[in-house]
């Protein structure tokens, strides 16, 4: 397996992938820069060696909304374009299979809480974060997370309990 180098390089030089299925709407490129903002830019950007972005088009986004003139990358030179391809796919859709503990997570929400650490950082909204907290049943929960923020959970709901 190679070895991969995080080289700083200047974000106008980084190209993004043109057929990048990915999409980020404003608010998520604000909490991503936000993130970038709190933590550091601890997630280097994917690219070739073209500069063509494979993964971290969002992370440009934000860093670029942060003013930002060099971020980190690395480079996946190993790739053929084929594999450049369904890697892209892959670094976002295999993510979004995962799943939520809620018990952990409702643990992990409220040790943050009880610090006062801003929760609007970790990018999920405060619907979200109340839900944990009011006892809300695990099955309605599990139908929230499993749809995204551009489908509607209740329609998905009804769909289910017919």
């Amino acid at each position: 397996m190679e070895k991969l180098e995080i080289v700083y390089k200047n974000v106008d030089d980084l190209l993004p992938y043109v057929n990048n299925a990915r999409t980020h709407d404003e608010m998520q490129i604000n909490q991503i820069a936000s993130s970038i903002k709190e933590f550091g830019f601890n997630s280097p950007i994917a690219i070739d060696n073209d500069n063509m972005i494979l993964c971290g088009h969002g992370r440009l986004l934000g860093a670029k909304k942060l003013g930002l003139k060099e971020v980190p990358t690395v480079c996946l030179s190993h790739l053929t374009p084929q594999e450049k391809k369904a890697y892209i796919l892959a670094d976002n859709k295999i993510a979004l299979n995962s799943g939520w503990d809620f018990d952990l997570l409702k643990l992990e929400f409220e040790e943050l809480k009880s610090v006062d650490f801003d929760l609007s950082l970790t990018g999920f909204s405060e619907n979200e974060i109340n839900d944990l907290f009011n006892d809300i049943d695990k099955k309605e929960l599990y139908l929230k997370q499993y749809c995204s923020y551009n489908c509607r959970y209740f329609i998905l709901k009804k769909v289910l309990e017919n």
